[in-house]
């Protein structure tokens, strides 16, 4: 029962994490389109972020709910070892941002804020990833990749850069991994 045991342990932590579900990121970069056309007419910063920290919370809410339905037709547990390590992976990167995020607007410097989203968003997604599906992580870099862009762009840039990122990045990405990877 021990050799039972510890191959059916090595098999589950070699074991990738494939409930990423790519109709579920379609979803999630038309709403941040929206969010960016929203975001855009806002009068203040204040009711930018706001824009900005609704649409993080949907989009949680709708990659929730995807994963679920992917893991739930292809019968695995999105709370195996592969799943653990992937929220394990996302969650830090996540949280950072989080942090930052509340700093940064609180000393005035939120025009910061779309280039480390990206940037920290991608770095979660790319660690997570390492335990996921090949194209998980590529799209992790892309999303670093832009966030470092924003970094450096012109400051009135960032709304667009996230409308590419968060809008463009998860419906591409999303559909490469429908396409390729069952949903």
């Amino acid at each position: 029962m021990d050799n039972l045991r510890f191959i059916r342990e090595t098999m589950e932590g070699a074991a990738c994490f494939t409930a990423v579900s790519g109709v579920a990121e379609m979803a999630v970069g038309v709403t941040a389109l929206v969010a960016a056309w929203l975001a855009a007419r806002q009068p203040t910063g204040e009711r930018w972020l706001a824009t900005w920290l609704g649409e993080a919370v949907l989009a949680l809410a709708v990659t929730a709910a995807g994963m679920a339905w992917k893991a739930s037709r292809a019968g695995v547990s999105l709370f195996d070892k592969p799943g653990r390590r992937f929220v394990l992976a996302l969650v830090p990167p996540l949280a950072a941002g989080a942090l930052l995020t509340a700093v940064l607007f609180t000393v005035g410097f939120s025009l910061l804020l779309p280039g480390v989203w990206l940037l920290l968003y991608g770095t979660g997604v790319a660690t997570g990833g390492a335990f996921s599906v090949r194209i998980v992580p590529v799209m992790g870099l892309a999303f670093m990749l832009l966030g470092a862009v924003a970094l450096v762009a012109p400051l009135d840039w960032g709304n667009g850069l996230m409308a590419a990122g968060f809008g463009g990045l998860h419906v591409a990405f999303g559909g490469l991994i429908a396409r390729r990877h069952g949903g």
